[in-house]
């Protein structure tokens, strides 16, 4: 079994912690976004805003959308981990 790195563990598992505590809001165009809180490492964040997988918006917001891609990554992180989805 190949070994993940610490960084890179760090980044994929804060990835699936944020998919699996998501929720559905609505924004002011009336489409729902699946949202997450961000307590989590800002660098980590940060690398994943970057990467597309979420979006902060306002640095200063408690909570992140999570992009079709940033959905993708974590469903495949899942499975990766064998970790069960709702």
């Amino acid at each position: 079994m190949n070994k993940t790195n610490t960084e890179k563990a760090i980044k994929e598992l804060t990835m699936v912690l944020m998919y699996l505590t998501r929720f559905n809001e609505s924004d002011r165009f009336g489409s729902y976004l699946d949202i997450s809180w961000k307590g989590y490492d800002f660098n980590v964040i940060n690398e994943l805003d970057e990467e597309d997988y979420i979006r902060q918006g306002s640095h200063r917001s408690k909570s992140v959308a999570i992009t079709e891609e940033g959905i993708k990554l974590a469903q495949s992180l899942l499975h990766k981990y064998s970790i069960s989805d709702w």
